[in-house]
């Protein structure tokens, strides 16, 4: 099998890990699963912002075409970074066990976006975590900060930037949270729909892929992303807009949470839904249909 993946050390700590379950399940040495490294338009370009630049699907276009084309069998993303609606013939397959959700801050300045100077500058390329910040701190400066995990840390450890938020899921499968200064509970900071979460896809027609890659899934993760995405998917929401969800599963039935703000942090509206796991994708659909009725008509890019 050959797995397509990005070239940023996160991902490949993430293709590894999912190398590592599926050798695990199918008790074969790790080279029986190929890792094929392909670079995305989002990884060459990293003066602007995603929105600038026309959205998720940066991360993803080279990796699907790849795989329409046979070149790979299979590929490991973070699940925030697929785009809502995947090109035809390509699924989302499953998820591994979700990692932490929660946010961490960096900051050589202070221990709490509270305690950040006045007119601080965060480094972010995220329009919900500026739109999250400013909700509490309208006087941040926000400043495009791209990069990947090391780069981001380095510039707000050495003072380029006052801030920066970054998942902790990735500091950790990167061995690097106790670079984190400050960690912010879900109550505070909802994460993106996805985060912590490594979503496999692979051709819809592709049994014998499909079949392998079944084993190493957990279904739980997956239910909890499936309720997002389509939470996502009713808002029809793009990465211009701020929006957060988070779906958590429990003795058989599914809490969830979702988010729209303005980008500025001046308005926030919220929706809190639950349910049988087994209607999660309905429940989701439903919650953001509910929301999108609740929106002004202009906070939706």
């Amino acid at each position: 099998m050959r797995i397509g993946t990005r070239g940023s050390p996160l991902a490949l700590a993430q293709t590894h890990e999912v190398r590592k379950a599926l050798a695990a399940a199918h008790r074969c040495g790790e080279g029986c699963f190929e890792i094929v490294v392909i670079r995305t338009t989002g990884d060459a370009i990293q003066d602007r912002s995603l929105a600038e630049l026309g959205g998720k699907g940066l991360f993803t276009k080279e990796i699907d075409v790849a795989m329409l084309n046979g070149e790979i069998d299979a590929a490991v993303h973070s699940a925030k970074d697929l785009p809502t609606i995947l090109p035809e013939g390509i699924v989302v397959t499953g998820c591994l066990p979700r990692e932490d959700v929660r946010e961490a801050l960096i900051s050589a300045r202070a221990t709490s976006i509270a305690e950040l100077p006045k007119g601080a500058r965060l480094g972010t390329a995220s329009p919900r975590r500026q739109a999250q910040a400013k909700r509490l701190r309208p006087d941040l400066e926000i400043v495009l900060l791209r990069g990947n995990v090391e780069t981001r840390l380095r510039k707000a450890e050495n003072g380029e930037v006052d801030a920066t938020l970054l998942a902790c899921a990735g500091l950790k499968r990167l061995g690097l949270l106790h670079r984190a200064t400050t960690i912010l509970e879900v109550e505070e900071f909802l994460p993106a729909v996805g985060q912590g979460a490594l979503a496999l896809t692979a051709r819809a027609n592709d049994a014998e892929t499909l079949s392998a890659l079944r084993p190493i899934f957990d279904a739980d993760t997956s239910v909890a992303l499936a309720v997002e995405r389509a939470f996502l998917a009713a808002l029809d929401g793009s990465c211009r807009t701020p929006i957060a969800g988070y779906a958590r599963l429990a003795s058989g039935r599914v809490a969830f949470r979702g988010q729209v703000l303005r980008l500025d942090g001046s308005q926030a509206f919220e929706i809190a839904a639950s349910g049988e796991a087994g209607e999660g994708r309905r429940l989701g659909d439903e919650a953001g249909r509910e929301l999108l009725g609740r929106l002004p008509a202009d906070i939706l890019a």
